[in-house]
């Protein structure tokens, strides 16, 4: 067998150590670039009146999770009409985005110490908290307000069962689903107290513009994960799948594309990123030789009327399985490649039309055949049902609005018995942190 000489692995290893070294150069520079720019805006945008807050989104991550924020704004932007909301962002990338694009105002929190003076001014009822990034530490300090964990997106991801749920007061979940994955996964978790499901709010909000003329043409919705940091969270399947059942759909003269990847696909795996690129270039070419096809790359911000538009769903094991479950429309689900990615299968995935990488170039039979299963339609309904409970238009909003209220009302029973009591923090050794790293999930 031959091996590497000694000379080409250290030449392999310099070269990667080159390529880490560049990208954390490349970082360093955007933070800057981004600082900067906040430094210009932040007269724009001052601090609220003390006060005046009652209800904060707390966001740490950086602008490359911002999708797991723009899923809420519809739904926020309702709550703002019973409550002052608002966001804090601890990210430069992050908060020049929201400037530009939340419905709520947003503040820019980057040092512990405005943390602080913010808490020390705003009655804050209750902070949302929309991932598990390791800064809502910084904020789980403060007492005398509700930490709730709103998630982004509902699924039976090992996400959706991580033991770091107890570190919230409480935790708004989807429905029935949810509460049997946790009462199996955590221990000594109080499940009657601490989660309170609301359904799936942004599905009230499912809507948009389409960007092409719909004609007679099948609609199919490929809306894969990305590949995902470790074995056990391997989902993705645009290298394993995606490719082949593109170019099927794309080569048919009876079926539109609608291709809206993860936005972090390709961040980790170079195999996953070339499939990713080739995908698009693909409908790139298709639109190019009939221009009337209108297939669909879709990078944009707006999530929800590809997922009713679509008259079939192709998604990874993700909350884009559950979101468009909600619809109640037909849906495929890639089934991973890895051996080690942990699916649980007790629940939707036990039941779900299951698409494997053999099957990927024949996907056209497969959505002909779901879309109209009675059979499978009738699964459908059933599970979303489980997942969701009521999803009649407007009922999560309901709920979601239900829950808030009740937390507000507890707050003030609460408040009430700890007059004259004062938010305490300490220093942290983190303040100063500026970094700008994606986190996972």
């Amino acid at each position: 067998m031959h091996r590497p000489s000694t000379d080409l692995i250290e030449t392999m290893a310099l070269l990667k150590d080159f390529k880490t070294a560049r990208k954390v150069v490349r970082t360093m520079l955007r933070s800057r670039r981004n600082r900067r720019r906040v430094a210009h805006l932040v007269g724009e945008h001052p601090l609220p009146t003390p006060g005046s807050v009652s209800i904060a989104v707390y966001f740490a991550d950086t602008k490359v999770n911002l999708y797991q924020m723009r899923q809420w704004y519809a739904p926020l932007a309702e709550l703002s009409k019973r409550f002052p909301v608002t966001i804090i962002a601890r990210s430069p990338s992050s908060v020049l985005a929201l400037w530009d694009e939340a419905p709520v105002p947003t503040f820019y929190l980057r040092k512990v110490s405005e943390l602080d003076q913010f808490v020390s001014e705003q009655p804050l009822k209750i902070v949302f908290y929309v991932n598990q990034n390791s800064k809502n530490f910084q904020m789980f300090r403060y007492g005398r307000m509700w930490h709730v964990f709103i998630n982004h997106g509902e699924s039976d991801k090992m996400y959706m069962t991580t033991n770091q749920f107890k570190a919230y007061d409480f935790s708004f979940v989807a429905g029935e689903a949810a509460l049997e994955r946790l009462s199996h996964k955590l221990w000594d978790f109080d499940l009657e107290k601490r989660a309170i499901p609301i359904g799936r709010p942004q599905a009230d909000h499912f809507a948009g513009e389409l960007p092409y003329t719909p004609d007679d043409r099948i609609v199919v919705l490929y809306a894969p994960t990305w590949e995902g940091d470790r074995e056990a969270a391997a989902y993705g399947s645009i290298a394993t799948h995606g490719v082949a059942l593109a170019k099927a759909v794309l080569a048919s003269d009876k079926h539109r594309f609608i291709y809206r990847p993860h936005p972090r696909s390709g961040v980790v795996d170079d195999e996953y990123k070339r499939a990713n690129i080739a995908i698009i270039a693909a409908i790139a070419e298709a639109n190019e030789t009939d221009p009337s096809v209108q297939h669909i790359y879709d990078d944009g911000k707006e999530l929800g009327w590809q997922l009713v538009a679509a008259d079939v769903a192709i998604t990874d094991v993700s909350a884009m399985v559950y979101d468009r479950l909600a619809t109640g429309k037909p849906l495929i689900v890639a089934r991973p490649v890895s051996e080690s990615a942990d699916i649980d299968e007790a629940g939707y995935l036990g039941a779900c039309e299951w698409l494997r990488a053999d099957q990927a170039d024949d996907i056209l039979s497969i959505v002909n055949r779901v879309q109209f299963d009675a059979e499978a339609k009738e699964r459908l309904g059933y599970w979303a049902e489980r997942h969701f409970g009521d999803t009649s238009q407007g009922s999560a909003t309901a709920r979601f609005h239900d829950a808030v209220e009740s937390l507000v009302a507890r707050w003030h029973r609460h408040a009430q018995l700890h007059i004259g009591d004062r938010h305490g923090s300490e220093g942290d050794p983190f303040e100063d942190d500026d970094d700008e790293s994606p986190a996972a999930e």
